[in-house]
């Protein structure tokens, strides 16, 4: 028995059924297409975890650094990996003995004919039963099940990790774009008050030339539509305005009631250039291809959990205590009893069900295989999408600013031949009405490059050079959270060591 312990702690050391985890093979281009530039090793200005610094624009930041603290959904993914992590910990107890002092304290009557060393002869108990006893369960890991299970949950634990990155740069890149279109929309605004202002002043100018004599009516009530159609427009931005103004209340985590953003009078600036790195990349920097690969591994673990299901599995048990039928006797040294030894199941019979459960673990691995692949594509393409829109929103805004000064001189061209009496009012209108549908445009071009710009970020990881491991911001906890106020303040590397014990089980 002395030998027992030491050998079954060795074999359970030794032993380990199912795969161990191994990144599958991607293949990787060696850079995206249609690619112009490219800078494998950024500025050293360039920020590594706020990269929306790189806009340099300090309302944006403080946008950021709302959302980062007062959004919902982000807080609903550290709950969830609070959850995570808490699971990895039970699992991880399983390692050691249960202990427990379970007290009873009943009536029973036992039977005359229950089997005994002599006879009964009819006696039985009936009465009462008091017991208190430590009962002692201790599982060996013969075949790896415990550690298999461990493994899999510090797995998921850290695909909840990933998570949180995944969500926080999908919101940090949605109040980027969503601003960047609302100073789009500011933009177009303010190029739609001033045709109002000077058309206003035309339409003052056809007034007065109608009351001079020198003008027609349909001069003047063509001002009029003009002013009419540029003011009805006005509310149609304004209304847009309004809604994306809301979107970003929400991402912030503020009421949309008290939100507000005030009007820029300034241009939009041109996006920042942008390392865009190489595919394999993605496979150290995207959030979401981290979360699908720890949830392959953990896939992997459990197909080792469902065969270890298929061998004898061993417990230590003992129980230990007094028990008595008076409670007076009941720690009397007469009332003590005691029971140990090894318990050995061996899995003979089930049904199939041990068959059916590692089909079905080995159908969720699959599962997770084929979603990680599908994590990787989706961010290649994510990038080539957003180089294209970079590249041929580059070469559109080029023409349309060329498009926009020859419209201008159009116009300019147009109102002198009409004051000199060689061009109809219509010319002037015309040219008017293309001068600002080419303004507006290219405002509109301004922010879908900005835009355009965040989704490359996004699609990028967010940054460039990380560390493997990120501190998490911290977050202004729910008033009626029930967790710990606490664990939304520390950082990722701090939670994983906690869980772990080591930091380099955070990332593996």
């Amino acid at each position: 028995m002395r030998l027992l312990l030491p050998l079954l702690l060795a074999t359970s050391a030794l032993a380990q059924v199912g795969p161990n985890y191994q990144r599958p093979a991607t293949e990787t281009a060696p850079q995206f297409k249609g690619v112009t530039w490219r800078a494998a090793t950024p500025a050293a200005h360039l920020p590594k975890g706020e990269w929306w610094k790189v806009y340099h624009d300090t309302k944006l930041s403080e946008l950021e650094t709302r959302a980062t603290a007062n959004n919902q959904q982000l807080k609903a993914a550290i709950a969830r990996f609070d959850q995570a992590r808490a699971a990895a910990r039970m699992s991880r107890a399983d390692f050691l003995p249960s202990v427990g002092l379970p007290f009873t304290a009943e009536r029973q009557g036992t039977s005359a004919h229950m089997p005994t060393p002599f006879p009964l002869n009819g006696i039985r108990y009936d009465g009462p039963a008091y017991n208190a006893l430590m009962d002692f369960g201790w599982e060996i890991d013969l075949w790896g099940k415990i550690r298999r299970t461990v493994e899999a949950d510090k797995a998921n634990a850290a695909a909840a990790a990933d998570a949180i990155h995944n969500v926080l740069l999908g919101i940090q890149a949605d109040v980027a774009s969503n601003y960047f279109k609302l100073r789009a929309l500011d933009t177009e605004m303010r190029i739609v008050r001033e045709a109002v202002s000077w058309r206003s002043e035309a339409l003052k100018i056809a007034k007065a030339r109608v009351l001079a004599g020198a003008g027609s009516e349909l001069e003047q009530a063509q001002s009029e539509t003009e002013v009419a159609t540029a003011e009805a427009e006005i509310s149609a931005l304004q209304a847009q305005r309004d809604q994306i103004e809301n979107v970003l209340a929400i991402l912030t985590g503020t009421s949309a009631a008290s939100f507000r953003i005030p009007v820029t009078a300034s241009d939009l600036a041109s996006p920042p250039s942008l390392p865009a790195g190489v595919p394999s990349d993605l496979l150290e920097r995207r959030p979401d291809i981290a979360q699908a690969e720890q949830q392959l591994a953990a896939a992997t673990a459990r197909i080792g959990v469902a065969k270890a299901l298929f061998f004898p599995s061993l417990k230590l048990i003992g129980r230990g205590g007094f028990q008595s039928g008076d409670i007076d006797l009941l720690l009397a040294p007469d009332s003590l009893m005691w029971s140990f030894g090894p318990s050995l199941n061996i899995p003979l019979f089930s049904g199939g069900k041990n068959r059916f459960n590692l089909h079905k673990s080995k159908a969720i691995h699959d599962e997770a295989l084929a979603m990680y692949r599908q994590a990787f594509l989706g961010a290649v393409a994510d990038v080539e999408s957003s180089l294209s829109s970079l590249r041929n929103l580059s070469t559109q805004a080029a023409a349309q600013q060329r498009a926009r000064e020859s419209s201008q001189r159009a116009a300019s061209l147009a109102r002198t031949r009409y004051e000199a009496g060689t061009s109809p009012y219509l010319d002037v209108i015309e040219a008017n009405r293309t001068t600002l549908l080419t303004q507006r445009a290219t405002a509109q071009i301004s922010g879908q490059r900005l835009t355009a710009s965040v989704s490359l970020i996004k699609a990028l990881g967010g940054g460039w050079e990380q560390s493997s491991i990120i501190s998490l911001p911290a977050t202004t906890t729910d008033p009626a959270a029930r967790s710990q106020p606490e664990v939304q303040s520390k950082g990722l590397l701090t939670k994983f060591k906690g869980i772990f014990g080591r930091k380099s089980a955070a990332k593996p």
